[in-house]
């Protein structure tokens, strides 16, 4: 439980670190800040998931490729979060009801789980990653393997879960969990987009 405390509180600054404290910025920053994450949205997998979480964020403070992979990339913990509590909670209701269900939300709950492990370890990572970049150092491309790495791993595992929800026909509450595992795929795949731009600055 302390674990998880951590991990949204380091989503929590990470966010508040983005919003500049919350001040109001001038309309016409805001619009070019705006812009800039619509444009570089475009470039995802998912554009308009894109949009939808991150264009909301667009004040003045966002403006690099290393803040936007910031924001893409706490989002998509914070989705991984959102869809762990909620699958706790459905698998509890579920094993008490003896459901046949309750194996694959089981299993499927087990993999988000990882997700959020990777995500919240890609956190940390991208900022120890930040500060090597100011303070110097030659593990550069240690810490990028290792966003990379962990990102696509939670990648992976929200997939890994939607294997357990295929076909076309199934509950509510199936339909349900699928939709918010998907979510939390495609978020993670418009983050690792994200990381990989700010990345290139890096190349030789």
């Amino acid at each position: 439980m302390a674990r998880t405390s951590f991990f949204i509180l380091l989503l929590l600054l990470s966010i508040v670190c983005l919003s500049g404290a919350m001040k109001p910025a001038r309309p016409s920053r805001r619009s070019r800040a705006r812009a800039y994450v619509e444009n570089e949205c475009n470039k995802t997998r998912y554009p308009s998931l894109c949009i939808q979480y991150l264009a909301v964020s667009a004040n003045s403070t966002i403006q690099t490729p290393q803040q936007l992979a910031q924001a893409a990339l706490s989002v998509s913990l914070y989705k991984a979060l959102q869809t762990r509590t909620f699958m706790m909670k459905v698998a509890k209701e579920l094993k008490a009801m003896k459901s046949k269900d309750y194996q694959a939300v089981k299993d499927c709950l087990d993999q988000i789980c990882d997700s959020v492990d990777q995500l919240s370890e890609s956190v940390r990572e991208l900022h120890r990653l930040e500060r090597l970049d100011v303070a110097g150092g030659d593990d550069v491309f240690w810490h990028i393997s290792n966003v990379n790495t962990w990102i696509a791993s939670a990648m992976t595992d929200a997939s890994t879960c939607l294997d357990e929800f295929s076909g076309r026909d199934m509950s509510k509450l199936r339909a349900l969990i699928k939709a918010k595992v998907l979510n939390v795929a495609q978020t993670a795949s418009n983050a690792l987009s994200m990381f990989h731009r700010y990345a290139a600055k890096y190349k030789p």
